[in-house]
């Protein structure tokens, strides 16, 4: 990685040319006046050169990249700094592993891994090679989230934290899925815990805790989920915290579609609403005091230019190029403690559906 006006440049390599990677991509060559990095698309890897190519041509607008009909030479590549794994998440250990082997820092999408025992896996590799490694929760990095945690939890508008509501849903015609759909089979991490509930878990702890450093309050859980040829089509999840007695009641769906006011957080003066297009991408949140003569409150994210996919990008390209081995928004252990968590509600799940 070199240096141009004092911004990091990080050539990326792209692992994957689905629709998550499509959206990555388009955001890294997207011209922005607050960005703190510069990014460089730099090669992607996909099951065909054809492939490859018609992915850069449609989404890399000015990129040049090297088209590789493997993974394994996107990890080989001398000129990639870094490589972004955008494929399902039954594969994101090995893909890790494999990138980390050749020395380059990864970024990789959620879930992390399937379990916490395999995410354990990858970031001892990553501390043995001294490279960087992040999970890519975006969600944590945007402006408007970052905004509402320090309205909540540093600035105390709305009081003591009580409650957190989040829910995720997706109307999902399941029937027309092939058995070998990502969003079908087990074996590939299906279900929406692990796809989309991972967000709403991630609301709950986001409102619930009042910051990374006090994640040692670990919540007592509660779940249920409703199994369906073998993946969960439904999630339902409490955090209880014995501590201060706040709770969260969290959720994620195949059967319906979530509200765009999709989360609230409830304290003693007050409610924060958050709404957006869905739970991983927040545009606004409102303020509504229990005093009925306050006014309402309401924070818009900046205008919209991209996804928002950049924020996290340019976190890794300053941690990177600081010396940081992990990133203080998402560190390791809070990648390892949100899988922990997801780790016990599936074990619970497939023991209620085996009742």
């Amino acid at each position: 990685m070199s240096h141009e006006l004092q911004k990091p440049i990080l050539r990326w390599g792209i692992i994957g040319t689905g629709l998550i990677s499509s959206w990555f991509v388009s955001d890294m060559v997207v011209p922005r006046a607050d960005a703190t990095a510069k990014h460089i698309i730099q090669a992607i890897g996909s099951s065909s050169e054809e492939k490859g190519r018609a992915f850069a041509q449609k989404f890399g607008g000015d990129a040049t990249p090297s088209i590789y009909g493997s993974y394994d030479a996107v990890y080989a590549d001398p000129e990639v700094d870094i490589v972004y794994i955008g494929i399902p998440h039954a594969f994101h250990k090995d893909a890790c592993l494999k990138a980390i082997s050749h020395r380059k820092h990864v970024l990789c999408e959620k879930p992390f891994t399937l379990n916490e025992q395999e995410a354990q896996e990858v970031f001892d590799a990553a501390k043995k090679k001294g490279v960087f490694v992040m999970e890519a929760m975006w969600t944590r990095f945007m402006p408007l989230t970052e905004q509402l945690l320090r309205l909540v939890h540093q600035e105390k508008r709305i009081g003591d934290v009580h409650r957190v509501f989040c829910d995720f849903g997706m109307l999902m015609d399941l029937d027309s899925l092939p058995a070998t759909s990502r969003l079908k089979d087990p074996a590939l991490g299906a279900g929406t815990l692990l796809d989309i509930g991972v967000y709403s878990l991630t609301w709950g702890l986001l409102g619930l805790d009042e910051g990374i450093a006090s994640a040692a309050l670990t919540p007592q859980v509660f779940s249920a989920q409703s199994i369906s040829e073998g993946i969960d089509v439904t999630t339902s999840i409490v955090l209880h915290y014995p501590q201060n007695g706040r709770q969260g009641i969290l959720t994620s769906s195949m059967k319906a579609k979530s509200d765009p006011v999709f989360a609230r957080i409830e304290g003693s003066k007050g409610t924060v609403f958050i709404e957006g297009i869905a739970p991983s991408l927040p545009r606004r949140f409102t303020v509504v005091f229990n005093d009925a003569a306050a006014e309402r409150q309401i924070y818009d994210a900046p205008p919209k230019v991209g996804k928002g996919f950049f924020y996290e990008a340019d976190a890794v390209a300053n941690d990177i190029v600081a010396g940081r081995v992990e990133n203080a928004t998402m560190p390791w252990d809070e990648t390892l403690r949100v899988l922990a968590l997801m780790d016990g509600i599936r074990a619970r799940g497939v023991g209620q559906a085996s009742k």
